[in-house]
């Protein structure tokens, strides 16, 4: 069983911590905490962090309110640097941004031709959006009229994705079909449930002779 004696601090009583956004995978940012600090995420689940400017435990979120409720605590391999799992409200840099980590050194480049790591990005962008909705973005205005909006712009979007494939215009279906990828992907940020749950609701239904559908009806 791992516990806080499996941990090994620095001589100066600390160690590293990456914290992750549990909802998109994103990496958040990199803090330092003591054994105390910790301990206190384990009984409470809030973030707790070691200041060494301050010299002084915090919390994530006492004073600007942007909280993380950690869903788990892991070690590396080597026991010395930690992994804090979060679900994040509001930006997680004090700068606004939703990522500490938002100045790069190297572009991405998107290699992939598949669907899975653009509706990954795509995900992870409106969630970002979601958590600072800066001014001016379409996530913003469109979480700025309910969920009701959200769910209704999927419905016309699957209307769209019906009628071109019914014209048999390919070209049509995928900017359709991408739309209504987009907007439900919308509704799933917002409702926290990430591609990684789907892809686990899927991944029951895979059968030895091929994917199984959902239950039949009569």
């Amino acid at each position: 069983m791992t516990g806080l004696d499996d941990l090994k601090f620095g001589t100066d009583g600390l160690i590293p911590v990456v914290t992750q956004d549990a909802r998109t995978g994103a990496v958040l940012m990199q803090a330092y905490a003591d054994r105390a600090a910790v301990q206190r995420t384990l009984d409470t689940r809030e973030a707790t962090y070691y200041s060494r400017s301050r010299a002084e435990q915090w919390v994530k979120g006492s004073t600007s309110g942007h909280t993380q409720h950690v869903v788990s605590v892991s070690l590396d391999c080597d026991g010395d640097s930690v992994l804090y799992r979060v679900e994040q409200t509001g930006p997680a840099c004090h700068t606004g941004e939703y990522s500490c980590f938002h100045r790069p050194l190297l572009g991405e480049e998107a290699t992939d031709t598949g669907l899975d790591g653009t509706l990954e990005r795509v995900y992870t962008t409106v969630a970002e959006r979601l958590a600072t909705l800066p001014e001016n973005s379409y996530v913003a205005r469109l979480h700025a009229g309910g969920l009701d909006r959200v769910l209704k712009k999927i419905s016309e979007e699957a209307g769209e994705v019906l009628l071109a494939a019914k014209n048999g215009d390919r070209a049509e279906l995928a900017t359709e079909a991408a739309d209504l990828f987009f907007h439900t992907l919308f509704a799933m940020a917002e409702l926290g449930v990430s591609p990684a749950d789907v892809a686990a609701v899927l991944r029951t239904r895979e059968g030895k002779s091929g994917l199984k559908g959902p239950k039949e009806v009569g």
